[in-house]
């Protein structure tokens, strides 16, 4: 068998396909790449058991077809460094051999049977479908997935929740202390449907889509999901269980709201997190007419700071405390200059949510306070 294609090409889709592999398999089989030669198109396809990952390439010429897994190190090393020109590969099925020729030289390496290669289940006819924009996706797994948990008990909070309503498209993560939700109004169903994608592939997707407008097809049934984008498709276990309850936790009336420079705060909470506690990370919050003093401090050490910022408030004086990591993260996944927190009292939850939401969409973002020790 003998295939010829683009260098470029075979290598950024390897780079692509090579973080589905784990550093360490429990198959040794599962450290390859599977190369599947017909049609005058070549699939290569990457898994760590539980994620699967397929692209294809269309072939400028081939002579035979066949499979064969190679290595994902040599291949990648092979590749990486060629510029771009036609990479002819040239498989001995009968020895398990590759030879790689490029302009000026030549690689050799062995291969391996692809009949020991794991094969991914197929999605059955039941499964349903959704249809979003590359960007809408990527812009809503970025924005939630630091929320997600890492819980050996509750493993149904170890993903981002895709829960299709009626109203919308609702994309949320939460830990127990923070949470995040993304309401997209373009996508709806009166037959709600929902699943919890775990971390890894929500992190795989993150890596590899891009901002295009093009549409991104989400195929899923109660265990798989199947997501296809341009020419590569991520097949994936969806983790089993109830999703909790987000909507109970999100009060439905902060009376008090404060508008803030998001960048400011940020500034604000880094240089005084440096003198909190190392164990709470606790930061108080002053909140008066016009300004928001942010201040730590660390019994222990004999430690402490305070900031003054400037922001917008006409409401009663309150102290709030928050754990100021967590509160860094929410802000820094926002992307308004402004952003609005809304408060009930020093002991609910306070929601934070830019000032101007993106297009056809809602983010809101929610932060559990610390009990302050007055």
């Amino acid at each position: 068998m003998r295939f010829t294609v683009s260098s470029t090409a075979l290598s950024s889709r390897l780079g692509i396909l090579s973080r589905v592999i784990n550093s360490k398999n429990s198959i040794a089989i599962l450290d390859c790449f599977l190369f599947e030669v017909s049609n005058g198109r070549l699939e290569i396809t990457a898994s760590d058991s539980e994620n699967v990952m397929k692209t294809e390439l269309t072939l400028d010429e081939m002579e035979g077809e066949g499979s064969f897994a190679v290595n994902n190190r040599t291949i990648l090393d092979a590749v990486k460094e060629l510029p771009e020109q036609p990479l002819t590969l040239d498989v001995n099925m009968e020895q398990m051999t590759v030879k790689v020729i490029y302009q000026n030289g030549m690689y050799n390496f062995t291969c391996q049977n692809a009949e020991e290669y794991p094969r991914s289940q197929q999605m059955g006819d039941e499964a349903a479908t959704l249809q979003i924009s590359e960007k809408a996706l990527l812009d809503n797994i970025s924005r939630s997935i630091f929320a997600v948990a890492n819980e050996q008990l509750r493993l149904v909070m170890n993903g981002i929740y895709m829960d299709l309503t009626p109203e919308s498209l609702n994309i949320v993560a939460t830990d127990g202390r923070k949470l995040v939700r993304n309401k997209l109004f373009s996508l709806k169903s009166d037959n709600p449907r929902s699943f919890i994608l775990q971390k890894k592939p929500a992190t795989l997707l993150k890596n590899v889509l891009t901002k295009e407008e093009t549409d991104v097809i989400i195929r899923f049934d109660d265990r798989n999901a199947e997501i296809t984008f341009g020419h590569t498709m991520l097949a994936c276990r969806l983790i089993d269980g109830r999703y909790p309850n987000y909507a109970s936790v999100i009060p439905e009336d902060n009376p008090y709201e404060l508008s803030i420079d998001r960048k400011a705060l940020i500034g604000a909470l880094r240089r005084v997190l440096p003198f909190a506690s190392e164990s709470s990370q606790q930061v108080r919050l002053r909140i008066g007419t016009g300004k928001i003093e942010v201040s730590s401090e660390d019994i222990d050490f004999a430690t402490s700071a305070k900031e003054e910022v400037s922001c917008s408030y006409e409401g009663t004086p309150m102290s709030i405390g928050f754990m100021g990591t967590s509160l860094v993260e929410i802000l820094g996944n926002l992307e308004s200059d402004e952003v609005l927190m809304q408060f009930a009292d020093p002991s609910r939850p306070c929601i934070i949510i830019p000032s101007e939401q993106p297009e056809g969409e809602e983010v809101l973002m929610l932060l559990m306070p610390m009990l302050l020790n007055d």
